[in-house]
């Protein structure tokens, strides 16, 4: 039961609550109900008191009753069980559901009732229900079908038996009242079959007792006609050509005796063609006797339902089946591409360092090596910091922060950062303003810049020396009043791509060619990782290429406008470092690998500051306690350590009582460096966040910054 109960729960699992809730939980909800969506029946759940309000109801449920959304559903129901059944039955029904709940909580009632869809058509429909008490609430769960047909079938093949039984009391008036029950009782059998006969094989002839309009017009009002070829008909005017031949050799005196054998049934599946479309029917065969097969019942029934639900079931399982195998794949193939493109990196780092160690008295070539080393140190670090961005999307933990910003800003951003690179590669690299009429929007700055980062990194990894790499920034027409509509395009005239490849250019771990064949080391993470992020903005990602021109990639972003917003005048960066002459006070390094606690003292008091190191949290507190007034300028904060970690430490130090001291500028120096870290330690009391690895000259700026008064 409480499995049950969980089920309901996750299939009830709300977006919001999705978004609060454990990823796993949530992925599990949406997984569970496309599984429900998939279902070829209507499923539905309601509350057992109250009103009955609908609290979910699937795909199928929606075509049933003519509905698009699960909201013209609730409108035309009053979101209720009791608007889903008819008026006229709906007493009824729920009096049958009461008996039968009341009688056994374990087995599932059955009701039938009908029901009016949107369009104003009465149907009729088959109700399984079960009676659940859940974390969500006492429930039913009802499974239901549409049987309009079947009931209509049934109505017809049972005003059929009724004229059949009128005329056989008439001319069986003599008959014994038992004989005339198992007459009763084998018509009531036989309801499910279209057609049955009787074979007499020994004496060559098939008796009807029940015929499918499709044998009528050949039977007529014959009972009894010789066995031998009397299928020719049916099978030439109604069965499927590719069955013909298979159930033409069943139809013979060899073909029964051998399919049916010291057997007392057999089936036969077949199609047939009605109206234009495929109909799949069964033969069931019995034989009527002890030992050899003398006289056989055979009976004709549509599984048409049946068939195509298990064909249907049989899709979804080969589709799940071929999507796992290609995310096997795809991973197998990052995993080979990622083990070469890591050691390359790391095979320069242990080689370089091994030449440094040689060539310390030659300070030219160390100084080469150390620069090699660095390069592959970051060309490792942008490896990683990409595996770990596209993890994060999948676990959907990436945030929208939205401010005001300006694409001259974003101009200025791209020309700063990627004019030098491409200046090193030999490359023109322009970036272009065009019809700017609102430049100031809210956006999320930072993803808009990696998106055009991984557009740009692209586009200079492959573009060649010489070769011409433009950023045009455009504002299109916008319908949308108080919005604009910008576009954003990275265009080459690089070696381009083949048109096959761009189908799937944008799902992970994919690559034209890997790094042995192309000799550019990457993952294939770069572009998906834009498109993500295009995707949460709300952006539409394009690409265009042409083997042997070049490629565009673009993205299409609707902004909502920062009207009368204007980015404030930039400072004129510091020259130099601080260093110990700008600030009287020690730098508190609160780190516990030793490691990195050697790293930091080595780097910063090369520029001059006074260092101390605390290992752990609870140390940092005790030391800022103890300190005099002025002792400590700034304490750089390592996130994760055991004792206390650093958000701790950072909330004791502002609750400390002395206002010097509580007010020590703090910079988290993490490997923790998400939007979502940096967010915690912002809340904790940090002045700033700074990823490890240290970037020397990204920390000496955040030191003058928060010392600058100090």
């Amino acid at each position: 039961m409480k499995e049950n109960r969980d089920i309901i729960k996750y299939i009830l699992y709300t977006a919001e609550e999705a978004a609060e809730g454990e990823p796993m939980l949530a992925q599990f909800s949406h997984q569970l109900k496309r599984f429900m969506d998939w279902m070829p029946g209507g499923f539905f759940i309601y509350r057992a008191d109250g009103g009955e309000e609908l609290l979910y109801a699937n795909e199928a449920t929606l075509r049933i009753f003519g509905c698009d959304t699960i909201e013209e559903l609730r409108a035309l129901t009053g979101n209720s069980f009791r608007g889903i059944v008819h008026p006229e039955d709906l007493e009824t029904v729920e009096k049958s559901i009461r008996e039968q709940i009341t009688s056994s909580q374990y087995d599932l009632d059955y009701v039938e009732y009908r029901i009016t869809r949107k369009d104003g058509a009465i149907r009729w429909v088959d109700d399984y229900g079960h009676y659940i008490r859940s974390e969500a609430g006492d429930v039913f769960c009802v499974f239901i079908s549409d049987t309009t047909d079947k009931r209509m079938a049934q109505l017809q093949r049972e005003h059929n038996l009724q004229s059949r039984m009128e005329a056989y009391h008439q001319e069986l008036e003599g008959m014994s009242e038992e004989y005339l029950r198992r007459l009763e009782v084998i018509e009531g059998l036989s309801l499910d079959y279209e057609s049955i006969f009787y074979i007499d094989l020994d004496a060559g002839t098939i008796q009807t007792y029940q015929i499918s309009e499709r044998m009528e017009e050949q039977f007529g009002q014959k009972r009894a006609q010789p066995f031998e070829g009397f299928a020719g008909e049916y099978l030439s005017r109604w069965v499927h050509p590719e069955d013909r031949e298979r159930l033409a050799k069943l139809l013979t005196y060899q073909g029964l005796r051998e399919a049916l054998g010291d057997k007392r049934t057999m089936d036969e599946t077949y199609r047939i063609i009605k109206d234009g479309e495929t109909e799949y029917l069964q033969l069931h065969a019995v034989n009527n006797g002890e030992g050899a097969v003398r006289k056989v019942i055979l009976g004709a029934k549509s599984v048409d339902e049946l068939v195509r639900g298990g064909m249907k079931r049989r899709e979804v399982l080969e589709n799940a089946l071929q999507q796992a195998t290609s995310a096997v794949l795809a991973k197998n193939a990052f995993l080979a591409n990622m083990s070469h493109d890591m050691r390359t990196p790391m095979n320069a780092i242990l080689g370089f360092t091994a030449l440094a160690r040689r060539s310390l008295n030659e300070t030219g070539k160390a100084q080469g090596y150390l620069d090699m080393i660095e390069a592959s140190g970051n060309q490792l670090l942008k490896l990683v910091n990409n595996v770990l961005e596209i993890a994060r999307m999948e676990a959907g933990k990436v945030q929208i922060t939205e401010r005001p910003g300006n694409f001259t800003e974003l101009a200025r951003w791209a020309s700063e950062t990627y004019a030098p690179l491409a200046e090193e590669k030999k490359q023109t690299f322009t970036v272009l303003l065009e019809g700017m009429e609102h430049p100031s929007v809210y956006a999320d700055q930072e993803k808009v810049e990696e998106i055009l980062s991984h557009f740009l990194d692209n586009a200079m990894k492959y573009t060649p020396a010489e070769g011409k790499i433009v950023l045009e920034l455009r504002e299109l027409e916008s319908v949308n009043r108080g919005y604009g509509r910008y576009r954003l395009t990275v265009s080459d005239n690089g070696p381009g791509m083949e048109k096959a490849f761009l189908e799937r250019i944008f799902a992970p771990f994919e690559r034209e060619n890997n790094t042995t064949v192309s000799g550019v080391p990457g993952t294939g993470l770069g572009l998906p990782i834009a498109k993500s992020l295009a995707d949460m903005l709300g952006g539409v990602v394009e690409v265009e290429s042409t083997p042997g021109k070049g490629s565009d990639f673009s993205v299409t972003l609707t902004l909502k406008l920062a009207e009368g917003w204007e980015p404030s005048a930039q400072a004129e960066p510091a020259s130099g470092h601080p260093g110990i002459s700008r600030i009287r006070g020690k730098v508190l390094v609160v780190e516990d690998n030793e490691l990195n606690q050697e790293i930091e003292r080595e780097l910063l008091e090369a520029e001059g500051f006074r260092v101390d190191v605390a290992g752990n949290g609870r140390e940092a507190v005790e030391r800022m306690q103890a300190a005099r007034p002025g002792e400590y300028a700034i304490i750089l904060m390592d996130i994760q350590m055991p004792v206390m970690d650093g958000c701790e430490a950072t909330r004791a130090i502002r609750a400390l009582p002395d206002p010097a001291a509580a007010n020590v500028p703090i910079v988290a120096v993490s490997a923790n460096s998400f939007e979502e870290d940096k967010r915690l330690s912002a809340e904790s009391g940090m002045n700033a966040h700074l990823a490890k690895p240290v970037n020397i000259s990204e920390l000496m700026e955040v030191i003058e910054r928060l010392t600058a008064d100090r």
